[in-house]
């Protein structure tokens, strides 16, 4: 049965999580290139912004993956869709605020998670699927990088021992250029996918589509501009703790970092499997610092983003059973749409709070603080 309202209300959300998607995950591609001084801060995420955009074209293995590889098709309902999408924005929402960089991949997967189990119980989600396409890459993705980035890392400062320090480091900040320009592509084939698979169930369950369809030109284009117009707002508090608080990063480290996390994205896409960036630019940014001799490695800033990683399924899965139980309880549109003003009223909530005190991205190089912890507050961040 069609409801055109209810289906508005799920596209009108999916680009929203698209575009916190877009400025959570800006600082993936960027941070370690704008930490170095390769790129200023507004270039850096104007030119992942273009990126992005474009490499959401290249790809739909992921998309298929989320449209139809998590829960099984007749479990799944609009409100279902529309609540774990809620789920997805709510924890986007909160770690961009307290500026942890966390995956909002895991969390669009939380959130579908939970709404389906709420509604249909444990039948309805293909547990192997999650296993094979989500578990085991958020596993298995950040050591994977951390050693491609320690190895090439190590060969990269044992290669340029004879240069001086100057010259190579100049030399490293235009090379990182091209490496943090893969990343914003790759994130582009991995990310905006996930949005775009969950438009097209939206679709295929409201029967606008038919089951085997792909998602068609005009979720392509709105997906891919609303990741690319979030990147290009920045998430300026991520962006800073991932650019200095994990390590004291040198070019050499920050091309080696990016170089590895490209790499194993693409891979990643071009398999289907639904991975973390964030995941995968962390493991990297680590492995570049452990390969450097005497550099510093904050294990603790580390720690506390795992811990995050370990919540973020469980947690979106959480608001999303949540979303769905209130959209159900109170029944129709009207259920549907209380629950999309309260989102929107969080959304708002977090804005407001975050201009009391904003990050400036024009002197971001001098706010960032030695442990990543910003000088202001913990509460006070913007994009």
């Amino acid at each position: 049965m069609e409801n055109d309202l209810l289906l508005a209300l799920v596209i009108v959300t999916a680009l929203g999580f698209d575009f916190t998607n877009g400025f959570h995950d800006a600082g993936n591609a960027m941070a370690t290139s704008i930490a170095t001084g390769a790129l200023r801060p507004r270039v850096a995420v104007g030119l992942s912004a273009v990126l992005n955009l474009v490499g959401a074209f290249l790809s739909l293995n992921v998309a298929a993956t989320i449209a139809s590889g998590l829960v099984q098709s007749d479990a799944i309902t609009l409100t279902v869709v529309f609540a774990g999408l809620c789920g997805g924005v709510t924890w986007n929402l909160l770690t961009w605020f307290f500026g942890i960089p966390s995956s909002s991949s895991q969390a669009l997967i939380g959130g579908v998670i939970g709404a389906t189990l709420a509604a249909a119980g444990t039948s309805g989600v293909k547990w192997q699927g999650l296993v094979e396409k989500v578990i085991i890459p958020a596993i298995l993705s950040p050591p994977i990088a951390g050693g491609i980035a320690l190895v090439g890392t190590f060969l990269i400062y044992l290669i340029s021992r004879p240069v001086p320090t100057g010259p190579r480091d100049r030399g490293f900040r235009i090379g990182q250029v091209g490496s943090a320009s893969m990343v914003s592509l790759s994130h582009g084939t991995n990310d905006a996918q996930k949005t775009m698979g969950i438009i097209t169930l939206a679709l295929i369950t409201n029967g606008t589509l038919s089951a085997d369809a792909q998602a068609p030109d005009w979720v392509i284009v709105s997906c891919a501009l609303a990741i690319s117009l979030g990147t290009y707002v920045g998430g300026w508090r991520v962006m800073r703790t991932l650019g200095k608080g994990l390590i004291e990063i040198e070019a050499p480290q920050g091309m080696g970092a990016e170089s590895a996390s490209a790499a194993t994205i693409l891979l990643s896409s071009y398999y289907g499997y639904s991975l973390s960036t964030t995941q995968v630019v962390t493991g990297a940014i680590l492995g570049s610092g452990v390969a450097k001799r005497g550099a510093e490695v904050r294990w603790r800033v580390a720690g506390r983003m795992a811990v995050t990683w370990v919540f973020t399924l469980p947690a979106a899965g959480i608001v999303g059973a949540l979303a769905y139980g209130i959209a159900e309880g109170i029944g129709g549109d009207l259920g549907a749409a209380l629950v999309f003003i309260a989102l929107l009223a969080v959304a708002i909530s977090f804005y407001l709070a975050s201009r009391r005190n904003p990050v400036n991205p024009d002197n971001i190089n001098d706010e960032w603080t030695g442990d990543g912890v910003p000088a202001e507050p913990a509460t006070t961040s913007s994009t």
